[in-house]
């Protein structure tokens, strides 16, 4: 019988053994898990201070500071259920500093349980609202795949009731100290400083006060401390060795009483490093350090500098870290914990919010230890009043985790205009061809006027089956089929007065103003005038020199001409003109326009006498104008005057509406490319009169020195929408008092490519700044190109040979 009870009992040991066997290995898979079910966020700040923030210094201890708000968040964690610790353990989150292999960048990383993802980003913001926040996809890592690893912890050299130094007593940040230590890095090396952070369940303030209580009773502060770090079961059983304690000593009253059981003289100073430390929330912390680097010297060397920078934690009256290095064989255990970030009971060492704060927090703009990875640009909170859908999606912007589509929602808005600024290669012409594209699927007239011609050739790639007859492309450098554009018709008087003086005022640009006088502006005005006295058969440039060569040619114009002063600057001024200064006239006047007349592939456009097309009507039908005025094909010049027509004769079109009624004007949006090369001082009017005809303009160049003093007020000061991608240094300067407080100089310079810094016009209302990350754009079909390019040039073109005998015969250039 005695036998069979034996047996009950082993079966029992072993069915409990095999069930701690399996709750350990349950407990060891689901600390894996645990680690697998974190997320690793990338946090970098801002690098510079706004200007309101330099206006309101603030002092680093602050800054370092805020980071106890953050800590104090993670006591959430402290509600787990019971059960789910056993299984899965406390949750716990990695803070880490890390130089990862292949780079040089000091990067400050968060690891977190995944149900704590929206309220991490929350919890940061808060704190700093220009922080960036950036979930990684794949872990980092420090390691040389060849290479030698060293690795240490820290533990507390006292019982943790005793603090460390903190960052209130320091000069300056120790992080600073920290961050150094691993600022030198070489690509093929990599260090780690990685601090695992729970909750702890300890009421570390009673156990204190406990701790307290025992010094002013004079116990020695270690005796004290010890008894007051001691469990409930265990002061049980002290109690009860101090009971037998005293009955043995009731025996033995005459033995003299052990020196170090006296009371002490109460150490004030200590009193009040532990009341500091146990005023605060505390948190059970592993502190590892690792290095990888070729050779091991050079990894214990990288190790030792890590180290090395835990010592000015030291505090004489208290506490201070001491490095345990691992030892060969123990290194894999460390290097696995760090990989899955585990907490090891065994590393544990007790910090209260102040202290982790003095090791681990955010860089602050005061921070100058080099290669630390800073935020590029600040971030903001895009309006509230964004829209859902709409018109044109031009991008998307990301703030606190929440992803939202920017959109241009009503065409009231986009009647406002939109002003771009960008250097080449940002993402410029990708946001153009986007709306373009968008604009031609939405069936609106569109215009395009642009001096590269990729960005033509991109929207002929995308343009709908059902809009291609809608197409009109002036394509200056396709000889074959030159379209017609003459400066000099016109419609109405008003329109005629106009043609001259921007003709006037395009000569003015194209040429230094050294050599463009009032003598050639009268002398070329009278002759314009002339010349278009004929409105069923208008002149062109290239009939100029004739006016001063051709006596014939000028008394047929003559016979046309009804203006008094135009009439009697030729009969008599021109007349009795003799001689040299004829000569020198004659020759000042006719070369500004001879380059282009010279030139047969500008003289079989400016020389034909009617428009290849009517922008009046491609505006009022709602068409697709495309004008490919590639500087490389056409010349710098000369797509400069044939840019400068085109923006000129839309301006006449766009006034030609007046003829219409209001609610009856079709919108058209008018894009221009490089646009200080096309506009003139007339823009002022364009932007400001424009809106009520439905002109939409959408103006995008690269830096603001392309723009004379008037152009850029009349931009900035007409627009609605001015959205920034990167700029120049003086470019940040000078548009920084468009975007502030929100976005610096500093932010504007160092913007990524495809980001742009935009303040809005919505619902008829400037928005506040913020910052978007424009889409691709859409992939076209290059395929159709050619044959949309043929359509359109056999609708709006004509024969080259056809063109060159009317210009001869009406210019007599071959007599």
């Amino acid at each position: 019988m005695d036998f069979f009870y034996w047996i009950i009992i082993i079966l029992i040991l072993i069915m409990f053994g095999v069930l701690i066997f399996l709750f350990l290995r349950k407990r060891e898979r689901g600390h894996v898990l645990g680690a697998l079910d974190m997320s690793l966020f990338l946090v970098t700040m801002p690098k510079y201070r706004l200007k309101k923030e330099e206006m309101k210094e603030r002092d680093e201890k602050v800054l370092i500071g805020q980071m106890e708000q953050i800590f104090t968040n993670f006591l959430i964690l402290r509600k787990q259920g019971f059960f789910e610790r056993m299984i899965h353990g406390t949750p716990r989150i990695a803070l880490e500093i890390a130089s990862q292999l292949g780079g040089t960048d000091i990067s400050f990383y968060v690891a977190i349980p995944k149900l704590l993802e929206t309220a991490f980003e929350k919890y940061v913001q808060g704190v700093y609202p220009r922080a960036l926040i950036k979930k990684i996809p794949q872990d980092y890592t420090i390691f040389e795949p060849d290479g030698f690893t060293a690795g240490a912890y820290l533990r507390l050299t006292e019982p943790y009731f005793f603090p460390i130094n903190t960052y209130k007593n320091f000069e300056k940040d120790p992080l600073a100290t920290i961050s150094n230590a691993i600022s030198k890095i070489a690509p093929e090396e990599g260090a780690a400083i990685q601090i695992i952070i729970k909750p702890s369940r300890l009421n570390l303030k009673k156990r204190g006060e406990k701790a307290l209580s025992k010094i002013r009773e004079g116990k020695p502060v270690k005796v004290a401390v010890t008894e007051a770090g001691r469990s409930p079961l265990a002061d049980f059983f002290v109690e009860l060795l101090k009971i037998l304690e005293q009955v043995v000593k009731e025996k033995e009253k005459t033995k003299p009483q052990d020196p170090r059981t006296a009371q002490l003289k109460i150490d004030e100073n200590v009193i009040k490093t532990i009341q500091q430390k146990i005023q605060k929330p505390i948190f059970e912390i592993n502190i590892r350090l690792l290095s990888s680097a070729p050779t091991l010297e050079r990894a214990e060397e990288i190790l030792e500098h890590m180290k090395g920078s835990f010592g000015q934690f030291s505090l004489l009256v208290s506490n201070s870290f001491k490095p345990v290095k691992v030892k060969k064989r123990s290194l894999q255990k460390l290097v696995y914990d760090f990989s899955f970030r585990n907490f090891d009971p065994k590393q544990k060492v007790i910090l209260n919010t102040e202290e982790l704060t003095s090791i681990y927090h955010f860089p602050t703009y005061y921070t100058e230890t080099p290669y630390i990875k800073t935020a590029r640009t600040g971030v903001a909170a895009p309006p509230p009043q964004l829209a859902e859908k709409g018109l044109n999606l031009i991008g998307g912007v990301t703030f606190r985790g929440e992803e939202k589509k920017v959109f241009f929602a009503t065409k009231e808005d986009r009647r406002r205009h939109f002003y771009i600024v960008g250097q080449t290669g940002t993402g410029k012409s990708s946001l153009l061809r986007e709306m373009i594209r968008q604009d031609i699927e939405n069936g609106e007239g569109v215009g395009v006027i642009d001096p590269h011609g990729d960005l033509i050739e991109d929207i002929l790639s995308n343009i709908p089956k059902t809009r291609i007859e809608d197409v009109v492309l002036f394509e200056p450098s396709d000889i074959s089929r030159p379209v017609g554009l003459n400066m000099l018709e016109y419609d109405t008087p008003s329109q005629k007065d106009f043609a001259v003086q921007e003709m006037i005022t395009i000569f003015h640009k194209l040429f230094p103003p050294e050599i463009i006088g009032p003598m050639f502006e009268h002398y070329m005005r009278n002759a314009m005038l002339a010349i278009m006295s004929d409105k069923e058969n208008p002149g062109t440039l290239v009939e100029i020199p004739r006016m001063f060569t051709d006596e014939g040619f000028l008394e047929h114009k003559l016979s046309k001409v009804t203006d008094p002063i135009v009439r009697n600057f030729w009969l008599r001024e021109w007349k009795q003109t003799t001689g040299g200064t004829r000569s020198d006239m004659l020759g000042y006047v006719v070369s500004k326009v001879g380059r282009f007349i010279e030139n047969e592939m500008m003289r079989n456009i400016i020389g034909q006498p009617h428009c290849g097309f009517d922008l009046g009507n491609i505006m009022d039908e709602g068409k697709i104008f495309l004008a490919n005025l590639s500087k490389g094909l056409t010349g710098e010049v000369n797509s400069s005057l044939l840019g400068l027509i085109l923006v000129s004769k839309m301006q006449m079109a766009t006034m030609r509406r007046a003829k219409i009624p209001e609610e009856e004007r079709r919108d058209f949006y008018l894009y221009i490319d490089e646009f200080q090369n096309f506009t003139t001082d007339s823009i002022a009017t364009i932007l400001s009169e424009a809106r009520k005809y439905r002109l939409n303009l959408i103006l995008a160049h690269q830096y603001i020195p392309q723009l004379t003093p008037e152009i850029r007020n009349a931009v900035l000061g007409n627009v609605g929408t001015i959205g920034a991608f990167r700029i120049g240094a003086d470019d940040g300067e000078f548009l920084e008092k468009q975007f502030e407080p929100e976005f610096s100089r500093f932010d504007l310079v160092n913007l990524d490519n495809f980001n742009l810094v935009v303040k809005m016009m919505i619902a008829n209302k400037v928005s506040e700044p913020f910052r978007i990350k424009t889409y691709p754009p859409k992939k076209g079909n290059y395929t159709i190109v050619e044959t949309i390019k043929k359509i359109s040039k056999q609708k709006y073109g004509r024969a080259r040979k056809l063109v060159e005998l009317e210009i001869l015969e009406r210019s007599k250039l071959g007599a």
